[in-house]
């Protein structure tokens, strides 16, 4: 691509899930707030140094209704109004929510840069349990907790604000430690002038052509599963769909008119651009978007693939078609774009953890690459698009050093030139015609995120239940205004609550997510007057659900209880489940347990753990529990130091747990194993076992297996094996 220059699309999306309380209208996090004063402003603000970086940044309705929330209506959130709270006041259970929460900051860049901070965190633990957080309570006093309310929401405010261009930040800053109320009131009244300048900001720049902004659906739902979950099918020919189809277009078209007329009001114009939530498209999402007016929309290079019908890469993920990858294409009359996977997930996952300048050189060197290999019969673009706030955290120095290194890069080098999306359009015409458009978004090119895990189909069921029991009401009331009540399913009809549903993702806020999506469920029968189903008071991650082994068990097993593994083949019908898969340890505490085997036969129950190092080494009380919920509850407890080699069995009852015998068929020295009479249990053929372990280090619970629900299996006939074998 000789003479040429190549042309780079950046597209910054800049979203959060939506945290306000239907009830109370308090967010429940505080992510809005604390990345609105680190990250939202910033990523535009930088951009004056470089004036010949054209950008693109994708704001999501959601994400500035709240920033507007903060700024004009006083909203608040849990973790302000705790930190605002002096430490005198707050209850025991407040101290402990600061001391187990205000730690939610990358440690080592966010951290360990204030000493003080630091301090705080070595003084609560590294490794927290639950039962932690009363011990830690105890010894942090007044001092400590003001401390850490003050440092918490210091470390979360940008770098460029905390140096001497604001003298009251960088001062808080030097100080350090021993701050006053004062500090804490006026470090709150900075963060809110930070937060008011972030809308106007991106309005000036998008004023002066050097930017570009684009919308994402109002509430940020996965277009295609509102149009029709079945869909999903496409991508996923075997998934589980939920019990209740969900079609419901209208919804869609909905969720695109709110984010334009939103977006008008807050800018004076409507978008020429769209982001889908998680680049989810399909043919009659495309069709409905180029219907309200947007000229391009953006989507994964895995997405153009599967509609051409052909690979874009090799197995090994080298290019073999950059031309047809990076041109625009375009669906019934909208733009496409297709983001290079790859280099977007270099910036998002990868560069972090690089010196600023090795990560800027190899960039450009791929850039470089990519021009190299292309034709010069026309003008390509490569996108590059991404989470503009989250990664950031992880780069020293919020990754600043690394954007104006490469934006200076970029400056200085003739071979690039950035451009808007629209710019590129505009100039070089609204791309190449696909006959057909595969559904699916940038992760794998189809839904499973959202759809399929018996978690998410759940939701989904809820949702349409909720939806249906509405339009009836709708119906039936005519006169009655229920904007609230759409409100709430519009909100509840957002990709977030999904996102943490199911076993691909992990966070310590799960529960809240789960707690905010069944709050908008309920809202709605609030609205209308009705009681609210009790199904919506029982938490969708269920505590009780069953976790599938990595390999099932297969046969029955005769160990040899000795602590050792005696022979392979002892344990080799077993079932055996990966701890650190099945969610491993708590709180970013090292895994004790590195997997965990169990079995039977038409007699007994047996279980095997395998520690990272032999029992026998371990300097530390550990006790090991097996917690039995099913078909009674028993809990079997052993004692590395006890005065025998035991395991008691302990029964609840009446909400007490009573001593029934010592099992004595157990060891603990390279391996722990245990047997257990299925009679000890009260457990006959058939019935269903659902257990869990939990290992207690010096008294405190440091991690469990499963991490979520439970073990399940049945107690087995004396013929299964002849079953199984058949």
């Amino acid at each position: 691509m000789s003479g040429k220059p190549l042309n780079i699309a950046f597209l910054w999306h800049m979203h959060q899930p939506y945290y306000k309380d239907p009830f109370t209208g308090v967010s429940r996090l505080p992510w809005v707030r604390l990345h609105g004063v680190k990250d939202y402003l910033d990523m535009v603000t930088i951009l004056s140094d470089f004036p010949k970086i054209r950008q693109t940044f994708n704001l999501v309705p959601s994400l500035l209704e709240q920033l507007v929330d903060y700024i004009d209506n006083n909203a608040t959130d849990t973790f302000l109004s705790l930190t605002l709270k002096s430490p005198a006041d707050l209850t025991e259970t407040e101290r402990r929510f600061i001391i187990e929460n205000f730690f939610l900051a990358n440690w080592d860049n966010m951290i360990k840069p204030f000493p003080r901070y630091y301090e705080l965190l070595l003084k609560r633990g590294l490794r927290l349990t639950k039962s932690d957080l009363s011990r830690a309570s105890r010894y942090f006093d007044d001092r400590d907790i003001r401390d850490l309310q003050v440092l918490f929401n210091l470390a979360w405010i940008d770098p460029m604000f905390r140096n001497d261009n604001d003298p009251f930040l960088h001062g808080l800053a030097e100080k350090g430690k021993d701050f006053t109320d004062e500090d804490k009131k006026l470090l709150i009244e900075r963060q809110m002038a930070i937060l008011k300048q972030i809308i106007p900001e991106y309005k000036k720049m998008s004023d002066s052509s050097q930017v570009e902004l684009s919308v994402t659906p109002f509430y940020h739902p996965i277009l295609p599963l509102l149009w029709d979950t079945n869909s999903a099918r496409i991508g996923m020919p075997n998934v589980t769909l939920p019990k209740k189809r969900f079609s419901h277009p209208e919804d869609a078209v909905r969720q695109i008119e709110m984010a334009l007329e939103y977006f008008e009001q807050l800018f004076g114009k409507r978008p020429a651009g769209m982001w889908p939530s998680e680049g989810s498209v399909s043919e009659d999402v495309v069709r409905a978007i180029g219907n309200s007016g947007i000229k391009w929309i953006a989507t994964d290079e895995e997405v153009l693939a599967r509609s051409l019908g052909k690979p874009l890469r090799s197995p090994e993920g080298n290019l073999v078609d950059a031309a047809t990858l990076y041109r625009i294409h375009q669906f019934s009359g909208v733009s496409m774009m297709f983001r290079d996977h790859k280099l977007s997930d270099l910036i998002g996952f990868s560069y972090s953890g690089w010196k600023a300048e090795k990560a800027v050189e190899d960039f450009m060197g791929k850039l470089a690459g990519i021009r190299n290999m292309l034709p010069g019969d026309r003008d390509y673009i490569v996108p590059v698009i991404l989470d503009g706030e989250n990664a950031w955290e992880y780069f020293a120095n919020d990754g600043h050093d690394f954007l104006a290194g490469l934006y200076r890069a970029l400056s200085n080098d003739d071979r690039f030139r950035t451009v808007t999306v629209s710019d590129f359009i505009a100039a070089h015409g609204p791309g190449d015609t696909l006959s057909r458009l595969h559904a699916g978004s940038w992760i794998n090119a189809n839904f499973a995120i959202w759809l399929g895990h018996e978690e998410d189909n759940l939701a989904w069921d809820y949702l349409s239940q909720t939806r249906d029991d509405l339009e009836a009401f709708s119906k039936a009331n005519p006169d009655m205004d229920l904007s609230e009540a759409w409100t709430a399913v519009y909100a509840a009809e957002g990709s977030d609550w999904n996102w943490w549903y199911g076993d691909e993702h992990t966070t310590e806020t799960q529960e809240e997510f789960d707690e905010l999506f069944r709050s908008y469920l309920m809202k709605v029968y609030k609205v209308m007057g009705k009681d609210i189903p009790p199904q919506l008071h029982v938490p969708i991650l269920t505590e009780d659900r069953s976790v599938t082994p990595a390999i099932q068990i297969r046969g029955f097993i005769q160990p040899k209880i000795d602590g050792y593994i005696t022979s392979y083949y002892e344990w080799n019908q077993a079932a055996s489940v990966d701890a650190k898969r099945a969610g491993g340890s708590m709180h970013k505490s090292e895994s004790f347990v590195s997997s965990m085997h169990y079995g039977f036969n038409k007699d007994n129950f047996y279980m095997r753990l395998d520690p990272k190092i032999p029992f026998t080494d371990v300097q530390e009380r550990i006790i090991i529990r097996l917690n039995i919920v099913k078909p009674f509850e028993f809990r079997i407890v052993f004692d590395m130091r006890g005065d025998a080699p035991v395991a008691v069995l302990n029964e609840k009852i009446s909400e007490n747990w009573k001593e029934v015998k010592t099992l004595e068929n157990v060891a603990a020295r390279d391996i722990f194993e245990l047997e257990v009479p299925f009679s000890d249990l009260g457990a006959k053929e058939n019935d269903e076992i659902q257990f869990s372990i939990e290992i207690l280090r010096n008294g405190d619970e440091a991690e469990r297996c499963p991490w979520r629900g439970y073990i399940t299996f049945a107690v087995p006939s004396p013929d299964y094996e002849t079953i199984m074998w058949y």
